[in-house]
């Protein structure tokens, strides 16, 4: 079991459209490999975590990266690991720009800002546990198929 992080500029105008899109068409090319994971979207960033065997992350990563809806791409972990964090989510999307000002004020204080966005890490410990603090922080709404 592999888990992959990595962090991008988005290259289009953030909204929840955008961001559902992303996790819908992901979660269903996502299903087909047995991968699960996670996209955070601030106004102006993605921070993502895909988990499964090596050569379906990697092959998926490889995908990612030929995406047009960003750029500035930066990995920010790949390795081993002995269980999934996101079992049972094909792709789940947390648009963290549509969030209430108090949460957004909490992260910001913990993980800074860029330009008055909240900053995605570029470090793997840190990614997770602003992953984890906006699970625990804010229930998260189930996604409706």
């Amino acid at each position: 079991m592999y888990r992959l992080i990595y962090r991008s500029r988005c290259a289009l105008p953030m909204n929840w459209d955008l961001v559902m899109d992303i996790s819908h068409s992901s979660e269903a090319n996502n299903a087909q490999c047995d991968v699960s994971g996670i996209l955070l979207a601030s106004q102006t960033h993605f921070l993502q975590v895909i988990e499964g065997r090596f050569e379906d992350v990697n092959t998926v990563f490889r995908r990612i990266c030929r995406d047009d809806r960003h750029d500035d791409l930066n990995l920010v972990d790949f390795s081993p690991v002995d269980s999934r964090l996101f079992d049972g989510w094909g792709m789940k999307g947390i648009g963290v720009f549509d969030m209430n000002a108090d949460l957004e004020k909490q992260l910001v204080r913990k993980y800074g800002a860029e330009n008055g966005v909240l900053l995605f890490p570029l470090e793997a410990w840190t990614a997770l546990a602003l992953i984890q603090d906006i699970r625990l922080l804010r229930e998260l709404p189930e996604w409706k198929h």
